[in-house]
């Protein structure tokens, strides 16, 4: 089933480029899906795909002399007179395929599509190798209205009347809901069965883990980033206390900051930064912690509606920019701020009050929008809902 992405007409926009295209993301995200489908979109038959994973594609690629590896690619069929394209999928297994990719580039004028799903390894290791010489795209667990196209456009979000009725609000729920509940990886969207979402999500988790973190990552201490991995899915939403947490599993700050490096380089939590503003006094140096997918969060974590709502929130806002939060020494906050202008509250039931506090909040800062969103329906103007991020 080929179901489009919202991320593929910014990558069919620069296939004409000479540059690579690097696709990184979690595991199970799609990636060597959408790389198939754009490669059968190329009308040449001037192409080839290696999967990377396997050690017998690795071979191929390895050769000191990158010539010879170009051999290779013709032995196999590739036209190195004509424009070429090569597909590599889970390059993070091949240290040295940035370099080989440069070459080809540089010579050969192939067009080179990858996919990684470690941008820990990835960023370091094409940063020097391709810099100027790639397009680098992030592809992640499903958006809403994504998760509506998987699910065969069961209600259509831009037909949405401009004030939200009851009955329109319900009617969105019953898919909004099954999308907190059991998150946005494609293949967990596509079941229907309860029994088999679980089973998915707990396949998905088990292959971050042995085929990230601990062959990838190769840490001493796997119990420890095991155990610091669950702590977090129950923090989301919470600011991070790095000394805390690091007397609580008992290793050096140094380690536990290696450690959340990790994870959030390989896309499994983000670190939402405080908004700063010289308006006020904030509070700066402690990042709230938020996870890859709400699915996981509630599989694997005792989590709260609210958390779960919450943190899908932060999933749909950052897709609109750079986003943080405001808090004062008071301990009021602003739940997010997106591009240092727009305020956003996140409310199970949102009610007149907290768009009045909002309002006053973001008047103060400086802000010229703010909205309050909401998970029930409510009667108040100024509120948006989950589904509408």
């Amino acid at each position: 089933m080929n179901i489009e992405r919202d991320i593929t007409s910014s990558i069919r926009a620069v296939m004409d480029a000479p540059e690579a295209i690097v696709i990184t993301g979690l595991r199970r995200t799609g990636k060597t899906t959408l790389m198939r489908s754009l490669m059968e979109e190329i009308p040449s038959d001037n192409k080839l795909f290696f999967d990377l994973e396997n050690p017998a594609n690795r071979k191929l690629f390895e050769e000191t002399n990158y010539d010879r590896i170009a051999d290779n690619l013709r032995f196999l069929g590739l036209d190195l007179t004509r424009r070429g394209y090569l597909f590599l999928d889970e390059v993070q297994f091949l240290r040295s395929i940035p370099s080989v990719v440069k070459y080809l580039i540089d010579h050969y004028r192939l067009k080179c599509l990858l996919t990684g799903s470690a941008v820990f390894y990835l960023k370091n290791l094409f940063s020097e190798s391709l810099a100027g010489r790639k397009y680098s795209f992030d592809l992640h667990p499903l958006s809403f209205s994504e998760f509506l196209r998987f699910k065969g456009n069961p209600v259509r979000l831009e037909a949405m009347p401009a004030q939200v009725t009851e009955a329109v609000h319900e009617s969105v729920s019953r898919w909004y809901d099954e999308y907190l509940l059991y998150g946005g990886f494609p293949g967990v969207a596509l079941k229907d069965a309860v029994r088999e979402k679980e089973m998915m999500l707990d396949d998905i988790f088990t292959s971050y883990f042995q085929m990230e973190v601990v062959q990838l990552g190769d840490f001493r201490r796997i119990n420890v980033i095991r155990d610091l991995i669950f702590l977090l899915m129950e923090r989301s939403g919470s600011r991070l206390d790095v000394q805390k947490l690091s007397k609580e599993l008992g290793v050096a700050r140094e380690t536990l900051n290696n450690y959340l490096s990790f994870l959030e380089g390989t896309y499994f939590i983000t670190l939402v930064r405080p908004f700063s503003t010289n308006r006020d006094t904030e509070i700066r140096s402690q990042p709230k912690i938020y996870l890859c997918d709400t699915g996981l969060m509630r599989r694997f974590s005792r989590i709260s509606d609210g958390a779960l709502f919450e943190n899908a929130a932060w999933l749909a806002l950052r897709q609109r920019g750079q986003t943080g939060y405001f808090r004062k020494k008071s301990g009021v906050e602003i739940d997010f701020v997106v591009d240092g202008k727009t305020a956003f509250e996140i409310k199970q039931k949102a009610d007149a009050k907290d768009v009045s506090r909002l309002r006053q909040l973001a008047t103060e800062l400086g802000l010229p929008e703010y909205r309050v969103v909401s998970r029930k329906w409510c009667e108040v103007e100024n509120v948006i809902y989950g589904y509408q991020l």
